[in-house]
């Protein structure tokens, strides 16, 4: 699907201010391929949207308005990085383009620029934002897509999967979420699935993350 969100990370203007200068003095020559639509907005650079997290995948446009050139375009890599003009390679995924134009706004603003006005477009989305794993007592297990049209529920995910089984335990239902740090940094939620599909309680429900494990434990008591 392809879909334009544009975000930036604007510095703070002064009316009596000159225009920012770069403190390095030469610049790098930075333009972008000839092949690659510049994106068109409606919206203008103060739009800030932090709902969409970036995946693998994603191919996006790269510009920094003080510069006044094309965006350039990027994509985020299977190692989860960008390759970005002047800071070279900066981990993205997970981020919002809010977080990425800050943060890079940031970094830049240390060597190159007294003021830099970063904008970051995402020009286009993967068919498939990552996999969610589901194991234990549903009616299948394995693998499932997260399409990128879509927000993927615990609930959704089990009921795609075939339901609970007879002798699930949908009360307790485990959701391990890695947060990229290693086993160490793990979080663990619980869920009551049952309360969800029986009552409809949706808000109890939790939105999954590529990467995320279901475990769908059996009770302890079978009647």
């Amino acid at each position: 699907m392809t879909g334009l969100v544009v975000l930036a990370a604007v510095g703070s203007l002064n009316a009596a201010d000159s225009p920012a200068k770069k403190v390095a003095s030469a610049k790098p020559s930075v333009s972008s391929p000839s092949n690659v639509p510049v994106p068109v907005s409606t919206n203008g650079p103060n739009v800030l949207d932090d709902k969409y997290r970036l995946v693998i995948g994603d191919q996006l446009s790269f510009q920094i308005i003080e510069d006044e050139d094309d965006p350039v375009h990027l994509v985020v890599t299977d190692s989860g990085d960008l390759q970005v003009p002047y800071v070279g390679r900066y981990p993205a995924v997970g981020k919002t383009c809010k977080e990425l134009s800050d943060s890079l706004k940031g970094e830049l603003t240390k060597e190159y620029y007294k003021q830099a006005t970063v904008i970051v477009a995402v020009d286009l989305k993967p068919r498939s934002r990552g996999k969610i794993y589901l194991v234990g007592a549903v009616g299948a297990q394995g693998p499932q897509d997260i399409s990128s049209e879509e927000v993927l529920t615990v609930s959704k995910a089990i009921l795609r999967a075939g339901g609970l089984t007879g002798y699930a335990d949908g009360k307790n239902v485990k959701v391990t979420r890695s947060a990229g740090g290693g086993r160490g940094d793990e979080k663990t939620f619980i869920i009551n699935v049952s309360q969800i599909l029986e009552h409809g309680k949706s808000a109890d429900d939790m939105t999954l993350l590529p990467g995320d494990l279901i475990f769908v434990p059996e009770r302890m008591i079978r009647f």
